[in-house]
């Protein structure tokens, strides 16, 4: 075997050992993440195209409105910086913004939390049935989410004249004699609209309950039972409501934002405004100045101001939903 030759006074190097692999105690926080994303790179060019259309369509617009609402901006002409000067005109100015707000405040308050637990006691009972009974139920109280205006129909049943169904039925038991405009009189529109909005919100939140309790295992309840369990209160609060926490927030989330963006029902049954602004929302101011007066940067106050209540609603729903259970 040929020898390698060395020349004189060069030292041979010694081979170099193998790196050992780095704990994850020994690791920064940065170290490991960024690891895992290395590790998961794949993963993170799949959901690429949906993260860049996320801050396109979702982010940008966000933080456009934010700084828009500090400015005077019309569409034609370059917005003019004016700090809070919108925010002050909102609350101490615009008294019909006032009016807004406590008329959203009130649907949300009222609609909001109603539609909710109203979903879920109904999918708790629903869950109860017979599969063919369960599904024909859950068909007729998820029909009017899937019927476009269904709440239309109450046009006919609270029609202002003697052709209307709730006043020729009055009429026929004598309880009034002339016909009542309902969605004209200041004292029956707000109760007719927490009605109505209830009736139709009972849709997506309300099958997400039902997929929820679906998916427990039934074997927890019989468990429950042996640790303890005595009655259905304490397997809803143990067991039931632990499992759809999920699901729970999903509902949540429907139903602040149809709370806190209502209006549509208002507008197709009473018209816009209503009477004497009596179910004016924020919606409507947003949409008032948005697609009326083009005040966009007023337009932008409000719509951050709503953006902050349902945020705030959010923040408050999450720690009432981090105690299920305990």
């Amino acid at each position: 075997m040929q020898e390698t030759a060395v020349k004189p006074g060069k030292k041979l190097k010694a081979p170099k050992e193998p790196k050992k692999p780095v704990s994850r105690k020994e690791m920064t926080k940065w170290q490991y993440t960024k690891a895992e994303m290395k590790r998961t790179r794949v993963g993170y060019l799949m959901i690429l195209p949906f993260m860049i259309m996320f801050l396109v369509f979702t982010v940008l617009p966000v933080i456009l409105s934010i700084l828009l609402s500090f400015t005077s901006f019309n569409m034609f002409q370059f917005p003019k910086w004016i700090f809070f000067d919108n925010y002050i005109r909102m609350f101490l100015d615009d008294d019909l913004f006032i009016t807004a707000f406590k008329n959203t405040m009130i649907f949300a308050v009222t609609t909001g939390p109603a539609s909710y637990l109203l979903s879920f006691l109904l999918a708790w009972f629903i869950n109860e049935l017979p599969p063919k009974a369960r599904a024909f139920v859950t068909f007729i109280f998820y029909a009017p989410s899937i019927s476009g205006s269904a709440y239309t129909i109450f046009t006919i049943i609270f029609r202002g004249d003697i052709y209307g169904l709730a006043n020729g039925w009055l009429m026929k038991l004598g309880l009034i004699n002339d016909p009542i405009l309902w969605f004209q009189n200041e004292t029956y529109i707000v109760p007719l609209m927490i009605f109505i909005s209830v009736w139709t919100s009972l849709g997506m939140t309300f099958l997400a309950f039902i997929a929820g309790l679906q998916g427990i295992d039934r074997s927890q309840y019989e468990a429950g039972a042996v640790d303890g369990i005595k009655n259905r209160w304490q397997e809803a609060w143990y067991i039931t409501l632990p499992n759809m926490k999920s699901m729970l927030m999903f509902g949540a989330v429907l139903a602040i934002t149809g709370a806190f963006g209502f209006g549509a029902i208002v507008t197709a049954l009473c018209g816009t405004p209503s009477t004497n602004y009596c179910a004016w929302t924020l919606n409507h101011h947003l949409a008032e100045y948005m697609g009326t007066r083009f005040e966009f940067g007023y337009a932008s106050a409000i719509a951050l101001i709503m953006f902050i209540l349902s945020f705030g609603a959010n923040q408050l729903v999450n720690k009432i939903l981090a105690k299920v259970g305990q």
